[in-house]
């Protein structure tokens, strides 16, 4: 890792730390790097969760990838904002996060925007709220296929959930949606395998409802684990992958056979060295993911070194070459989990061609821009 010089900054001395890091070129190679997997562009529907930009989605766009999933209100309306045509709302719209999806529909007409629903009471809310503001919906079934955190067994319930969905004023059935984030076998004939059987109901349930002439045009499946799995599958399948945009550590390391780039790195700097073969960082808490265990984060050019403590602001560092770090030295860092680093930030700083270039803001941070 420490013979990799893709990562160093020329102006690194003017960019304040901790901060964000993000490589434009290794960006838009990982991004045809995922439509030549796909084979087609319109097959995508990239996750923006992992990066809540505008910028990538352009980058995106002139890839040819019009389409989007997204987590929150907030993502939903930031690709709205950068004219996505194509934008599916991946959490079953509840409360006042209903009226706000049908507000961007509004604000919004050029754009087509679905959700995703897996019982009969959010159903009949949707319905109704479609009804009375005179707007179609496109809804998804959410099938729960392994990953037992939202969605329904592909079964009778499915079966009668989806009719509800077709039969409902002002509901369109769009398809169903079956996230297999749950994968997670390093060994790629394993998680082919898992993949496979756990796909299977999905597209039994597909051939029972078109066998009664109901339409079910989609299928949206796939985090960036199983991306290239489905990729193989014939019909009308989407992919949805997130972390490809930007990698990190922890999936390269479980995921060997997935060839994509280190997009987005940490910058930190030695604050202190409070001890015998101790070096205190600035990436705390509130500067990188640490909802995982340790490692965190990679730290290109330190080996051997184990954390002592990790608190909001600092991370403490053990490691037998100390001495040869001074107080200031800055470290370039491989988060563990990119997508929750990167919402610890408001914005990135862009690198190109070795050097710093500005900076591209994190618009879907929060969870609200307008609406």
């Amino acid at each position: 890792m420490e013979n990799l010089r893709w990562f160093e900054v020329e102006n690194v001395g003017d960019i304040p730390s901790p901060n964000l890091l993000i490589y434009h070129h290794r960006i838009e190679e990982n991004i045809r790097r995922m439509v030549e997997i796909a084979g087609d562009a319109c097959k995508l529907r990239p996750h923006i969760k992992t990066h809540k930009m505008g910028e990538i989605l352009r980058i995106q766009d002139n890839l040819g990838i019009t389409k989007c999933k997204c987590s929150n209100i907030a993502e939903a309306e930031l690709a709205a904002m950068h004219g996505v045509n194509d934008i599916l709302l991946a959490m079953q719209p509840v409360g006042p996060n209903l009226d706000r999806l049908f507000q961007l529909k509004k604000a919004y007409p050029y754009a087509t925007f679905s959700a995703i629903a897996d019982s009969k009471e959010a159903v009949l809310k949707i319905s109704a709220a479609a009804s009375s503001l005179d707007m179609e919906m496109d809804l998804y079934l959410d099938l729960n296929i392994g990953m037992d955190r939202t969605g329904i067994p592909s079964d009778e319930t499915a079966i009668e959930l989806y009719k509800l969905i077709n039969d409902l004023p002002y509901l369109k059935p769009a398809g169903l949606h079956a996230y297999d984030g749950h994968i997670h076998d390093s060994s790629l004939a394993a998680r082919k395998a898992h993949c496979d059987r756990d796909f299977e109901p999905v597209l039994a349930l597909k051939e029972t409802l078109e066998a009664q002439n109901i339409p079910v045009p989609l299928i949206i499946t796939s985090g960036s684990p199983t991306f290239p799995i489905h990729a193989s599958r014939k019909g009308s399948i989407e992919f949805s992958p997130g972390t490809t945009v930007l990698w990190d550590y922890g999936y390269a390391q479980q995921y060997p056979d997935l060839n994509f780039l280190y997009a987005a790195l940490v910058l930190t700097r030695v604050v202190s060295k409070p001890g015998t073969d101790l070096l205190c960082l600035d990436l705390g808490h509130k500067a990188i993911a640490s909802e995982m265990p340790h490692p965190r984060v990679k730290l290109i050019g330190l080996d051997n070194y184990n954390v002592k403590m990790h608190s909001e602001e600092h991370l403490v560092v053990e490691c037998s070459d100390s001495a040869k770090f001074n107080i200031g030295d800055h470290f370039y860092g491989i988060p563990w989990h990119i997508c929750p680093t990167v919402s610890r930030y408001n914005s990135a700083v862009v690198i190109r061609e070795g050097r710093a270039s500005g900076e591209w803001k994190i618009e879907a941070r929060g969870w609200k821009i307008n609406i």
